[in-house]
């Protein structure tokens, strides 16, 4: 979150930034920040702040964003369309260089510009292309033997859509994405805070809404 509100460029958006303006965004106190940008060699001026363009420098070195990330997704299906699409993965540095797909119906067709390639040409796209990171986005019951084969090919770390957890190499990080997971967590959160508002203005079921009828008769 620092990062995203260093690299902010508006036309209200000042070449410095405070400790406070970057707590707010990031839901830190000042302290915290301050200690946080000072871990990755970034000192701030009393009563100015943060250079954003050093600051944002600085962390995305510290992160490993300075360079291009290159990325191979196997699955070209509605979340890996979706995915190869995404026109901000490559501003942000990450570029999808190849996809793969073991569906003979895809293979061959073009998904944002890219020919899919069967799964037999991953361990060779991963070679050739230079890819760092491999995205999982197959349905559960074939993500374990995706992410296998991404490691065997050799790529540093996994992005996993699918719907299951892997068991890989500790060597090699994984980041689990579960859609389902996420709004399970939020259903849950809006039905503690503020109930089920639907089910509470319901109208009453079968036997209550009789006895009622009849006395409006």
């Amino acid at each position: 979150m620092y990062l995203r509100e260093l690299e902010r460029d508006g036309p209200d958006d000042a070449p410095t930034v405070s400790s406070r303006q970057l707590g707010v965004a990031a839901g830190a106190n000042d302290a915290q920040v301050r200690k946080d940008l000072g871990f990755v060699g970034v000192a701030g001026r009393p009563g100015i702040g943060y250079a954003r363009g050093p600051a944002a420098d600085a962390i995305r070195r510290a992160i490993g964003m300075h360079r291009p990330w290159r990325a191979v997704l196997v699955g070209a299906g509605n979340i890996g369309r979706a995915l190869a699409a995404y026109g901000r993965f490559r501003e942000e540095g990450f570029v999808i260089v190849s996809i793969i797909d073991r569906a003979p119906a895809i293979v061959g067709r073009q998904v944002a510009g890219i020919e899919v390639r069967p799964m037999e040409h991953l361990a060779r796209a991963v070679r050739s292309e230079g890819v760092d990171i491999g995205i999982i986005a197959v349905p559960g019951e074939e993500a374990q033997a995706v992410a296998d084969a991404l490691v065997a090919a050799g790529v540093r770390g996994v992005l996993n859509f699918a719907p299951t957890r892997l068991r890989i190499d500790e060597r090699v990080p994984v980041v689990e994405v579960d859609f389902r997971a996420a709004l399970e967590r939020l259903a849950a959160e809006v039905s503690q805070r503020g109930g089920d508002r639907r089910a509470a203005a319901a109208p009453p079921a079968g036997p209550a809404r009789r006895k009622a009828g009849r006395r409006q008769g």
